[in-house]
């Protein structure tokens, strides 16, 4: 079967390291032959509320509408954004409140606690650029974007197994780091991981 890959980049910026990261994955996974599409969320026209949370529906805009269409024809997401507070940029944050909803990603059943996932099937890759030293987000504030995305988010909703990548410290990172990062990512793009 042939890979359909999804490349989410969530970094606002349109010159970020994070937006080469996901370009670079996408060379490397359309050199493997897969069926990839790259989607920049800075380019879509949606506002990032959740209005009335889960008590009343908030119709979703055609460019969200289009992102649930690529969601469920795929069978491999690739979320690529920077480690920024601990976890992820409000944008991408947005975007999941607005996309993933009950009857899309999740489902309540009447006769369980435990929520269907109607994401089943699919797997992911989080490619996550940082500052913090990957010791120190482990051991002292315990990877909250990490642990959200890919239990809290990804897992609940059936998306499994997840993998990921973390880049850094991009601050103190030389050219030299930063090709090579560049190339990491072409090269999971290639194995279509």
């Amino acid at each position: 079967m042939q890979k359909n890959i999804l490349i989410i980049n969530g970094h606002p910026d349109k010159e970020s390291l994070c937006r080469a990261l996901a370009e670079r994955y996408k060379t490397g996974a359309d050199s493997s032959g897969a069926y990839c599409k790259l989607i920049n969320l800075s380019e879509l026209e949606f506002s990032p509320i959740l209005k009335y949370g889960y008590r009343k529906r908030t119709d979703l805009e055609p460019d969200l509408q289009k992102m649930q269409k690529l969601i469920l024809d795929s069978n491999h997401l690739v979320f690529v954004y920077p480690n920024w507070w601990g976890t992820y940029p409000a944008l991408l944050k947005g975007f999941i409140d607005r996309v993933f909803l009950p009857g899309f990603a999740f489902e309540y059943n009447v006769n369980s606690k435990i929520p269907k996932k109607l994401l089943k099937g699919k797997t992911a890759r989080l490619i996550v650029t940082t500052d913090t030293p990957s010791w120190y987000y482990s051991l002292i504030y315990g990877k909250p974007g990490h642990n959200s995305m890919k239990k809290s988010i990804l897992g609940f909703c059936g998306v499994k197994p997840v993998k990921i990548s973390t880049f850094g410290s991009v601050k103190n990172s030389t050219n030299d780091q930063r090709n090579k990062w560049l190339e990491k990512a072409e090269k999971l793009g290639r194995s279509l991981k």
